[in-house]
């Protein structure tokens, strides 16, 4: 029998199987988070007289004993229960008698699933931050290892000037510094308590919905009940948001190594043991590792279209739409960890040519430098520029100087620890 179910009635099978959709599947990820929302809830009926106090100590024990078989895997969802609120419901009816019934008081599924998802996603978001500080430090630290080693810039994949592999590590390394001001916003909007807004309109039994935040470590609450509950959908698609910013500078960066392992770059190379090989050609060494990091983070990036698309029409009140917000995320969210997982595997593992621009092919990277020569030598911008097309054009251009790149973030002045200073900046922000 459903919590929701009146009489002996049964649903259609049909009906079920189609309402209940992959709900089960993802319950069990959101399992651990509905115990500690039930947790936080009958502390708060107690305290407010509408539980008592040894039916409240039986309640208590019997959830911490339910969350200990969830967190050693021992926890199943039986295949005649609808999802896990009802699981856990049943569970404690089964053992309580009529205590376990009055857990339900001044709740619905609405915000019990809402404060379940806002809680795994918090969750969640403080784990993708640190694979992306993870990251982010060995991005710096390769930046620094290798800062002398030049590399050829390209506009339009086209050669252009010199830069570095300091440079081009370093880039990566401070474009996930947005990306996780970006997860600090979305980690903000998943830090706020949507429990005691009922189905979206409160109730009127006397909750303190401020100690229930208190309880479940919510730097807030959302205070209107309406918007509580217009919160799904838009949580959601703010965590999602966050992941594609993520995903972006993942994709790009995993662009650039498959363009540069190309034996027609062959700037960077990787152990056998990391690449992959060919059915009939034996001198391939593939880089599937970033081809697939690439494939899921251009994926991911579609994730809050999909979000939009599910929930951009909606009226106020829950609909039961915001039920498959689960089935385009969650997954999303376990594709981002294991693609940051696979780049710091890959990155700690990545050998560097030296002298690449040393390759004649790659002479004219410094036709920028012999203007620049000339200019500070007193030769106006405009002549010097004509003067060195034309000794491209008449192939006689030669450039033996030095790089004297000084201004800030440039090849001579990385400027690596302002950028380590602006990502604890923001790593303070996620901090209570």
């Amino acid at each position: 029998m459903k919590l929701w179910q009146k009489d002996d009635t049964e649903t259609s099978d049909k009906v079920q199987q189609f309402t209940v959709g992959r709900d089960r599947e993802f319950d069990l990820v959101l399992a651990k988070y509905d115990v500690q929302g039930s947790l936080a809830h009958v502390t708060m009926l107690e305290r407010v007289g509408l539980l008592p106090n040894d039916e409240f100590i039986l309640i208590k024990k019997e959830l911490k004993s339910i969350l200990d078989d969830i967190e050693n895997g021992t926890f199943t969802l039986l295949s005649n229960v609808e999802d896990i609120h009802s699981q856990i419901e049943l569970m404690l009816t089964d053992r309580l008698g009529d205590a376990g019934k009055k857990i339900h008081s001044g709740r619905s599924r609405n915000d019990q699933v809402a404060v379940d998802i806002k809680l795994y996603l918090r969750a969640e978001i403080l784990e993708i931050r640190q694979s992306v500080l993870n990251l982010f430090h060995l991005l710096l630290q390769l930046s620094e290892l290798h800062k002398d080693k030049l590399l050829p810039g390209y506009t339009h994949l086209q050669l252009a000037m010199p830069s570095s592999f300091g440079l081009w590590f370093g880039a990566y390394a401070e474009s996930f510094v947005d990306d996780t001001g970006m997860l600090l916003t979305a980690y903000k909007m998943t830090d706020k308590n949507p429990l005691g807004s009922g189905a979206g309109y409160g109730s009127s039994f006397p909750l303190d919905r401020t100690l229930t935040t208190q309880l479940l470590n919510f730097s807030t609450l959302h205070y209107n009940s309406v918007y509580a509950q217009m919160s799904r959908g838009k949580t959601e698609r703010f965590a999602a948001m966050a992941l594609s910013t993520v995903a972006a500078t993942l994709s790009r960066l995993s662009m650039d190594v498959c363009l540069y392992m190309n034996q027609n770059f062959g700037f960077i190379s990787f152990p056998d043991s990391l690449t992959t090989g060919s059915s009939i050609m034996p001198h391939k060494k593939n880089p599937d590792v970033f081809e697939l990091i690439r494939g899921k983070c251009n994926r991911i990036q579609s994730t809050p279209n999909e979000l939009t698309l599910l929930t951009n029409n909606l009226p106020s009140g829950y609909h039961r739409d915001m039920q498959l917000t689960k089935e385009i995320l969650f997954p999303a969210i376990e594709d981002l960890k294991d693609c940051l997982e696979m780049a710091v595997l890959m990155l700690n593992n990545i050998t560097v040519k030296d002298d690449i621009l040393k390759d004649e092919r790659y002479k004219y990277l410094f036709t920028v430098e012999k203007v620049n020569a000339l200019v500070t030598n007193g030769v106006p911008f405009r002549d010097a520029y004509k003067q060195v097309a034309n000794e491209v054009e008449r192939g006689t251009f030669n450039y033996t100087g030095t790089l004297q790149h000084t201004h800030e973030g440039s090849i001579g002045n990385l400027c690596n620890e302002d950028v380590k200073k602006m990502m604890a900046e923001l790593i303070k922000g996620f901090e209570k």
